[in-house]
């Protein structure tokens, strides 16, 4: 067996394992990463870039055909094979030679193959052809495996061979037919992207369609998705599933209605990819989502950080604080940092909105969701904020309302609300529904998380005529 020793050591290559070892290397020492799969992980190949790449084709085609000039110009149908085409080639065709490179630029070793911790500080790698490493690090091991798309036990399901969020985005046709269990996030964009692309589309969304956001998003977004097409079916749950020897998937609701499809995508929820790290050989449970403390240990059932001197971090999805890629990667920075401090001696800056702390993801995650309207959140909902304690007023305002969105698109539908936490005056939340709001969200980011006074913001003028005069029109709703 080899054996190698490093500073740092990170199971996992997505973007969450590569951002904590590049912090850890320019904090002056050494790292190395563990990958069984792609380097570049799940956002890479199969979520945040492929998937946003089969969405954003229909979404031009929308917004031209929003505007009169524009509208006369378009004369044909989304190409299909092209969409799919650049969406390859945002996956790098599946290849990770170029986040390879990457990784050997910024000095970060490369191990692939499963690794699994054998004991304190140490990581065994095992590689496709069966050879074994032996990877100690001086510091910390940090797991960023990430997640699994959650297939549930439901009759016949696993065996009808369901597409997951990773066939859905790497999806070589467009199928004529397809079915969707779930109403979240993930099962509401490809809802949006096959209808867009030429499917016909059933949604089974048993708990409703965005059910965490607040309620005008999820309705708006439903009431887009039938426009287009799409069969919403509110409160539809699956009793068993059929793949039929001609390929047909048939989906048996627990009414006893039937529905089928030539493709069945579930999207209900993640799963850790914690099976097979060695957990067991360190006190924890194999596939359970890890515990962690502000500053991202591991801990255990006590609270106490697991192993002697608290050596072992968990960033990115595998620790259920937050599930999306930019929050893993907002972790990563927190977790590379004070891994240096500590090896170095630094202080630990672990207060609220600290260096070495991931306090926005419990008070000002951001979130869009690229439906048609798109989705843009930060912060707490309304519901959320109110069974958080707080004294809250929701404001809201017609976002088409607003001079710039009627410039940006004839017949501009959107909706805007803020949450006012009225003891101090500041948003805790904002939420906006409507075509390209995705990039009015940092400027809502930037108040929730710099906790701005009301007062204060009535100076920050936004420029006219742009859709981001809905500032003004919400802080005049709420009155001065």
């Amino acid at each position: 067996m080899e054996h190698a020793t490093y500073d740092v050591v990170v199971i996992g290559a997505g973007p969450v394992g590569e951002n904590v070892a590049d912090r850890v290397v320019r904090g002056g020492l050494t790292a190395a990463v563990v990958e069984r799969e792609l380097v570049g992980g799940e956002c890479s190949y199969w979520a945040c870039m492929p998937t946003k790449a089969l969405l954003r084709s229909a979404n031009a085609l929308r917004a031209a055909r929003r505007l009169p000039g524009a509208r006369e110009a378009v004369t044909g149908d989304l190409d299909a094979a092209a969409v799919l085409r650049r969406r390859d080639s945002f996956a790098s065709n599946w290849t990770d030679d170029g986040q390879v490179s990457w990784l050997e630029s910024a000095g970060i070793a490369l191990y692939r193959g499963q690794g699994r911790i054998s004991s304190e500080r140490v990581v065994e790698v095992t590689g496709a052809d069966g050879a074994t490493t032996s990877v100690t690090a001086r510091h910390a091991v940090v797991i960023a495996t990430g997640s699994s798309a959650l297939v549930p036990d439901v009759t016949g399901l696993r065996e009808a061979a369901p597409w997951t969020s990773r066939e859905a985005a790497a999806a070589s046709e467009v199928p004529g037919r397809l079915a969707v269990i779930g109403g979240g996030v993930v099962a509401a964009e490809m809802a949006t992207a096959f209808a867009g692309l030429g499917s016909v589309v059933t949604m089974l969304a048993r708990d409703g369609v965005l059910p965490l956001a607040e309620p005008f998003a999820g309705e708006r977004v439903t009431t887009s998705l039938r426009e287009a097409g799409v069969s919403v079916r509110l409160g539809a749950e699956a009793a068993s599933v059929n793949r039929d020897g001609d390929g047909t998937v048939r989906v048996t609701l627990t009414d006893g209605e039937q529905v089928e499809a030539d493709e069945l995508l579930v999207a209900i929820g993640r799963t850790p990819n914690t099976q097979d790290l060695g957990l067991d050989r360190i006190g924890l449970k194999p596939g359970a989502w890890l515990t962690v403390d502000d500053t991202l240990r591991v801990v255990g059932e006590d609270g106490a950080p697991v192993g002697d001197g608290g050596w072992l971090y968990a960033a990115g999805d595998v620790n259920r604080r937050v599930l999306l890629t930019h929050q893993g990667k907002y972790q990563a920075r927190a977790v590379g940092d004070v891994i240096v401090a500590r090896a170095t001696g630094e202080a630990v800056d672990d207060g609220r909105w600290g260096r070495h702390v991931a306090t926005a993801d419990e008070r000002a995650v951001p979130q869009v969701v690229f439906t048609d309207p798109e989705v843009a959140s930060v912060g707490l909902t309304a519901a959320a904020a109110e069974a958080a304690g707080l004294r809250i007023r929701a404001v809201d305002y017609d976002l088409g309302a607003v001079a710039g969105a009627a410039l940006h698109a004839e017949g501009y539908q959107g909706h805007a609300r803020m949450v006012v936490d009225e003891d101090r005056r500041v948003i805790v939340g904002v939420t906006l529904v409507g075509p390209d709001v995705a990039e009015l969200l940092h400027a809502a980011t930037i108040a929730v998380v710099g906790e701005v006074p009301l007062d204060r913001l009535w100076h920050a003028v936004p420029a006219y005529p742009t859709v981001s005069e809905v500032w003004l029109r919400l802080l005049e709703a709420y009155g001065r």
